[in-house]
């Protein structure tokens, strides 16, 4: 309880300031993250959030499965955007290949670990999050095209990812020695199937029956809102009464509500928008607490290294190759490749890794996720000025006439 109402008190205190904040690059995720590092340090915190229960995991998992609805929902001109080519490169090349190099920087730099923990590792690092660094994807000196390729991107690889989780956990805390990878998939396989089937049933039939409500008017806005609020607690909930997963669920429900709902008003959304958002920041919250644990264990060399591969070449490199020969020039790849902030799929991953997993198998997959989205949150919200300035800089250069252009033009009057 006490954490509750520290968390509630810090959102009405965010409430009065958010406009001068904002003027700073101050997020809320950034100062409900500080606010958890602040409460929770120490042998006697103020505030103690046990993270290691049924509750906890059930938290995190909502939360994780509203913000993948909303993502799906929120693709302007379909699930995959006005630049489709772009952003299937992005997800279809660029992505597979991240998590392929993460692995091998697993490999060098955890020798000592089984191939599915570090397969665990690139699951973790390799989704990307806005959230960090939300200040250039709203400042309108970047251009417009880049912005929101980089939001379809974010909305779609935590989705795609979520499966994946599924597998390498699960294969990760197999307790069979001699056969845990078969037992692990056989497991998990059915579990993404039944959740593919339960979020397009949940997507579709809600998307009908709420927009022919709302045309004939059986229904008013804010019992509209509520029926979207329901659907990816729905599609989730229903997955796991069937052993299904209820990320994929969740994420494949919001798909397909949003290209079958076309005729519901624009704020039909706004609620559970606002829902994903609430339980987001108090997983930020929480995280402030993981951050103090793991800084007073001290994290190893080799995850502070592998992190900032993770933030660098991990992504950068899979992204170039994948934009190559796509209309994008070299300089807004390396944009793209560069802005990957890690936040809440991160951190919802390494928590479940943390809960799932017994100990010790279950540290090194904290302190991984900690540590880079620590230095996400450094490095991305340092550079977001200066990318923004350079762009301006470059948008200037390209409006001025080149030199001579001017002594060329005609004088007034001339024929």
């Amino acid at each position: 309880m006490p954490a509750v109402i520290a968390m509630l008190v810090i959102l009405l205190a965010w409430a009065l300031v958010a406009g001068r904040l904002a003027r700073w690059n101050i997020t809320t995720a950034m100062a409900m993250v500080a606010a958890g590092i602040a409460l929770t340090a120490g042998s006697d915190p103020v505030i103690r959030i046990d993270l290691d229960n049924t509750i906890a995991e059930r938290i995190v998992e909502v939360t994780l499965a509203i913000v993948l609805f909303v993502d799906a929902t929120e693709v302007p001109g379909g699930i995959l955007g006005r630049e489709p080519r772009v952003t299937l490169r992005l997800v279809a090349v660029a992505l597979p290949l991240s998590l392929v190099l993460a692995w091998a920087a697993g490999f060098v730099l955890f020798p000592d670990q089984d191939i599915w923990m570090l397969a665990l590792l690139a699951v973790i690092v390799v989704p990307t999050d806005l959230a960090p660094a939300v200040a250039i994807v709203r400042d309108r000196r970047v251009p417009a095209r880049l912005r929101e390729i980089l939001n379809v991107e974010a909305g779609l690889n935590d989705g795609l990812i979520a499966p994946l989780f599924l597998f390498c956990v699960a294969a990760a805390e197999a307790t069979d020695p001699k056969a845990p990878v078969p037992d692990a998939l056989i497991n998990a396989v059915p579990a993404v199937l039944v959740a593919l089937g339960v979020g397009a049933a949940v997507g579709l039939l809600s998307a009908r029956m709420l927009s022919r409500a709302w045309s004939k008017a059986w229904t008013q806005p804010a019992a509209l809102r509520l029926g979207v609020l329901a659907l990816p607690l729905l599609a989730y909930t229903l997955a796991l009464v069937l052993d299904g997963n209820g990320f994929v669920a969740a994420f494949v429900a919001g798909v397909l509500f949003s290209s079958s709902a076309r005729r519901l008003p624009e704020g039909a959304t706004h609620l559970v928008e606002d829902a994903g958002t609430l339980l987001s920041l108090a997983v930020w919250f929480s995280f402030g607490q993981v951050v103090n644990q793991v800084i007073d264990a001290g994290p190893g060399v080799e995850v502070i290294v592998y992190a900032f591969v993770a933030l660098t070449l991990v992504r950068i490199i899979p992204v170039a190759l994948s934009l190559v020969g796509s209309g994008v020039d070299r300089l807004d790849a390396l944009f793209l490749g560069w802005l990957g902030p890690r936040g809440l799929a991160s951190i919802v991953f390494g928590l479940l890794a943390y809960i799932d997993l017994s100990s010790p198998d279950n540290v090194l997959p904290v302190e991984v996720m900690v540590v880079t989205v620590l230095l996400s949150v450094v490095l991305h919200g340092l550079t977001s000025g200066p990318i923004a300035t350079a762009y301006a800089r470059r948008a200037t250069k390209a409006r001025e006439p080149a030199v001579g252009d001017e002594a060329r033009a005609p004088a007034l009057g001339d024929g």
